[in-house]
């Protein structure tokens, strides 16, 4: 069982955590044996506004979650996210511990906040300049 934890959080972008979270859940329903367990996280306990106050309630909390195998850290306007220091810090931890940390979008800023983006190339298909 791969275990896909996919980190919300206030205004993510809805189709950013919808769309790889529907993609495993679909193939985990029409695979013959469990292959994917999908869950959200958060670092709070409780309601989590997406853009357009899209709600929603993560399965675990960044201090309260199985093991993962995949982290997925979302798009959307991550501005406080950026500047929680508990956040960024479990970002890095998590990157030592899981197989693969991976990004949607504006997500990747995260990632670059908690120094986990190597020297290397990143794939982008915005136009806009990413400083990591």
């Amino acid at each position: 069982m791969i275990n896909i934890g996919i980190y919300i959080y206030n205004n993510a972008e809805v189709l950013d955590f919808s769309g790889p979270f529907e993609v495993f859940t679909t193939a985990e329903r029409i695979s013959e044996k469990p292959v994917f367990n999908t869950f959200l996280i958060n670092q709070n306990d409780g309601i989590v506004k997406a853009r357009s106050n899209f709600k929603l309630i993560p399965d675990y909390q960044i201090n309260n979650h199985p093991k993962i195998d995949l982290l997925i850290i979302v798009g959307g306007d991550h501005t406080n996210e950026l500047n929680k220091k508990q956040l960024t810090d479990w970002i890095l931890d998590q990157s030592t511990k899981v197989q693969i940390v991976a990004s949607v979008c504006t997500g990747v800023f995260l990632l670059a906040k908690a120094g986990v983006i190597p020297n290397g190339l990143i794939y982008c298909s915005l136009s806009e300049n990413l400083k990591a």
